[in-house]
């Protein structure tokens, strides 16, 4: 018998018997989705981090506060002079921006929000994590040195393709209907108390292509650090307390060592006192990567395991089509058949089956990636591509055709004679 003739065989008989087929399968399918949607979840995560950490710079720290820590009444905690002090001790360093962040009033015209978010920051806001269209123009350096109230809105967000999630969630938002409807650009508004200039506007990218890892943190206006101290600060005992300190390096080859001299300069400054700690974020970024590579391995995991059940099912299926056909096999070695010809029919047989729930398995995954994609956005899934499509099939087929291959031997082993006796 050819391989034409064994895949006519294998087809009448698999037709033939179509829920038995369809059951046998299921499983192969379930574990084809099941792997072809890690594959998309793994892609997509390791795309993810490498756009956000080429927008984050590769020398990358930030500098905190330290939570629950009891002052000695030695240090003034972290300061914005703490922010020029290293600039000014270590020039080479590429960024240093002292940020501080709070929820105020904005009120323009007859029109006022509450609760907007509003970050006091320096021109170096845009050397990293800059991914906006700029209308008009960003803060400078005379800004902060003369505590100009000067401040950059910031436009929120749109979808692309909004997931479901996003339709019962943020329709509300006072801010979001307030920028809507007017343009700000040159406008006079009023920050709590104080009167600023607007000067600039940002448009952030799409919610579901901002390459940002925390895109969900940004603030809704920008203003001068010096500004921000002097009229809204919530440091009532130290107007020039900042928030945190954000630093980059420049390179990843310095990161050690300028991580150690800036533990120096601060550590001086704040008299010994260690109230603050250094934070990698791109260990907090792979620290986050890790636990997600928790639920992919679950989801690999559950892959092979469908995969396997389903290879289980296709023997039980080959040894009961075996058990029901052993007159037939024995009519076949009669006339000439030999045994490879049994075993190999056997195995297409297996690998055709296979090769079905693989097919089944590819559509099943497409669906889910593209459902699931419009549930949470398609920042964490990847396109999937024919050739691992092409894999998924292939597999499905080498499971099956594998664990086909004993009950195939076994009926390659039959006695003719014995066989055509067979009821």
């Amino acid at each position: 018998m050819n391989a034409r003739e064994a895949l006519r065989a294998g087809a009448r008989e698999i037709c033939a018997n179509k829920f038995r087929s369809a059951l046998s399968f299921t499983a192969v399918s379930v574990g084809v989705a099941s792997l072809l949607y890690t594959t998309a979840q793994t892609r997509g995560m390791q795309e993810a981090l490498e756009k956000n950490l080429v927008l984050m710079g590769p020398g990358r720290m930030t500098v905190e506060k330290k939570r629950n820590y009891t002052s000695q009444g030695l240090s003034q905690g972290l300061t914005y002079g703490d922010a020029l002090a290293l600039r000014r001790e270590l020039p080479d360093l590429f960024m240093v921006e002292p940020h501080s962040r709070t929820n105020v009033k904005i009120v323009a015209g007859r029109i006022s929000v509450p609760q907007v978010s509003v970050s006091g920051t320096t021109p170096d806001f845009r050397l990293r994590d800059w991914v906006y269209k700029l209308r008009g123009r960003f803060l400078n350096e005379w800004d902060v040195a003369h505590r100009a109230r000067v401040v950059v809105m910031v436009e929120p967000a749109i979808w692309i393709k909004k997931p479901f999630w996003a339709k019962f969630w943020g329709e509300d938002d006072p801010y979001a209907a307030f920028a809507k409807r007017r343009d700000l650009l040159g406008a006079q508004i009023r920050l709590e108390d104080s009167v600023f200039t607007v000067v600039g506007v940002l448009t952030p990218p799409p919610r579901d292509k901002d390459p940002r890892w925390d895109s969900w943190n940004t603030p809704n206006a920008l203003v001068p650090i010096t500004a921000y101290q002097q009229g809204l600060s919530r440091y009532e005992k130290n107007p020039d307390a900042v928030d945190e300190i954000r630093i980059d390096t420049g390179s990843e080859r310095t990161l050690a060592s300028r991580r150690q001299q800036i533990e120096a300069i601060l550590k001086r400054r704040h008299r010994g006192e260690l109230d603050f700690e250094i934070k990698d974020q791109r260990e907090e970024i792979e620290s986050e990567l890790e636990n997600m590579r928790k639920y992919v391995k679950a989801g690999l995991a559950l892959g092979v395991v469908a995969l396997l059940a389903g290879g289980i099912g296709i023997m039980n299926v080959t040894l009961a089509t075996i058990f029901a056909r052993v007159r037939e096999i024995g009519i076949r070695r009669a006339i000439g058949a030999s045994r490879a010809d049994i075993l190999a029919q056997f195995l297409l047989e297996a690998a055709m089956l296979g090769a079905a729930g693989g097919v089944a398995g590819v559509a099943l995954g497409l669906g889910g990636i593209q459902w699931l994609s419009g549930l949470g956005g398609s920042r964490d899934l990847a396109q999937v591509t024919w050739l691992q499509c092409a894999e998924g099939v292939a597999l499905a087929a080498l499971v099956s055709a594998v664990f086909a291959l004993m009950p195939a031997y076994q009926a390659s082993r039959l006695d003719p004679v014995e066989a055509l006796k067979a009821e």
